[in-house]
């Protein structure tokens, strides 16, 4: 169907029902407007479940070979039991309707009538239904987040319930505090499209999940020396921040929730600028340290970029958007250098990239908004209060799930990689040594990702 089709088609919608309202005070939306909307978001929910094949192409490429399945069968788990998990109770927990503004529940499933319309939704200019696959999108997001961080060494089982326990409960209920109008969106607190709400939660739990299961075997010297542990496929990872970046467009311009081509326009302007930005500054500070220029902070300037701008991304000027994205750039850098001197183990520099730079984001709205409603306290305040109630909840479940089941991989497993420990195959039909340890990804002087070897010099 071309563009001229789909335009006559919008238009003989509209003049055959002039509006659609389901109240005298509903403000009504013409069913032209209702259908574009619906097609935009229904597509930026697309666009954001590509970003699923991008996180794991990313964390694929940045680790090793012998690991590749293991973090492909996470990925592809987290997705679909994300999804199913969000029906159940997500959705309803994120947004009860009316509720105390810290804890509401709207029942299980889906309890709307089966057109997915209310007279909200009508006005809102969109159904249920596109509101919830939408939602349930970055639902599944926050916890492949966590995948990142924990790769490589974490029992695939226990990261199971771990992803379960997280979509099911935790990030919905944060999310109700500013989304489901609770008590920091009665505040003032704004996230556009989830700097916080979605990547420093995730990032907050992606950091208590690496502090608890401790580094990579042989990660670490005892002499404090760093030893850089190389990614198998710089390409796939190259592919992955691409999708990424793609998928970013309906991450950010969905949250519009209207297809509304000036809001929608500005937004993808910003996001592109920021991600742009955040690629050049990672690249002169990493370049800088190093004397020589590494693509994996280039890839992660790029996401560290998108990341800062997603929660104001509507409320800054394309010039903030490039100030935000160059601190952002900066910031990853020094944050993946500053893990890694504190010897926290993060494979993929998912901290680095989605809480760091999930902060920073935040805060920035605080300071750049074209919005005069909008202050530094209050995003400062709603920072603090999703860092202690995400950490406080991560711990409980990594803890509880380790004491019953185990976190960690046995050492052999570890050695041998994940692939064979754990699902009994490999990706890459390569030679296996005698503990099951692939050639690729385990040979000394591969092409080296993140950090790259004069990076993490730089952390002795």
């Amino acid at each position: 169907m071309n563009r001229k089709l789909v335009f006559l088609l919008l238009g003989a919608a509209a003049a055959v029902a002039p509006g659609i309202a389901f109240a005298d005070d509903t403000p009504a939306v013409t069913t032209g407007q209702f259908v574009a909307n619906n097609l935009w978001m229904m597509l930026s929910a697309a666009l954001v479940f590509i970003m699923h094949l991008g996180f794991a192409t990313l964390e694929s490429g940045l680790t090793r070979a012998k690991n590749t399945t293991n973090i492909l069968f996470k990925n592809t788990f987290i997705v679909c039991a994300g999804i199913l998990t969000y029906y159940v109770c997500g959705f309803s927990l994120m947004y009860p309707g009316e509720f105390n503004g810290w804890l509401g529940f709207a029942g299980f499933g889906l309890p709307v009538p089966d057109n997915g319309m209310t007279p909200d939704y009508a006005s809102g200019g969109y159904t249920y239904w596109t509101d919830f696959l939408f939602q349930a999108m970055f639902a599944a997001t926050c916890a492949t987040i966590v995948s990142g961080a924990v790769a490589e060494r974490v029992k695939l089982s226990s990261f199971m319930v771990f992803s379960l326990v997280f979509v099911a409960v935790v990030y919905p209920v944060a999310g109700s505090w500013k989304w489901g109008k609770g008590w920091l969106d009665a505040m003032g607190f704004y996230d556009f499209a989830g700097s916080t709400l979605v990547h420093s939660v995730g990032g907050w739990a992606a950091l208590v999940g690496a502090l608890i299961l401790g580094p990579r075997l042989g990660k670490y010297g005892k002499d404090g020396r760093v030893h850089p542990i190389p990614g198998s496929n710089l390409p796939m990872a190259t592919i992955g921040v691409f999708l990424l970046w793609l998928g970013w467009f309906g991450f950010n311009g969905g949250s519009v929730l209207s297809a509304d081509p000036e809001a929608t326009s500005r937004v993808l302007v910003t996001t592109s600028l920021a991600a742009a930005a955040g690629c050049m500054a990672a690249i002169l500070a990493s370049w800088t340290i190093a004397s020589k220029p590494d693509l994996s902070m280039a890839l992660n300037g790029i996401l560290a970029g998108l990341v800062g701008i997603t929660a104001g991304a509507d409320v800054t000027t394309p010039l903030t958007a490039i100030a935000i994205g160059t601190v952002a750039g900066l910031l990853v850098v020094g944050a993946v250098l500053f893990f890694d001197r504190i010897r926290i183990d993060d494979p993929v520099g998912a901290i680095s990239v989605h809480l760091a730079c999930g902060i920073w984001g935040t805060l920035a709205v605080g300071i750049f908004s074209t919005n005069p409603d909008h202050s530094f306290g209050t995003q400062l305040v709603g920072v603090a209060a999703y860092g202690i109630f995400t950490v406080a909840c991560a711990t409980a479940i990594f803890l509880a799930v380790n004491a019953v089941m185990g976190l960690r991989v046995s050492e052999e497993e570890e050695l041998g990689g994940l692939d064979f420990g754990e699902h009994g195959m490999h990706a890459y039909d390569l030679a296996v040594g005698p503990a099951g340890m692939q050639s690729a990804g385990a040979t000394p002087g591969a092409p080296g990702m993140r950090p790259s070897t004069a990076l993490a010099a730089e952390t002795r």
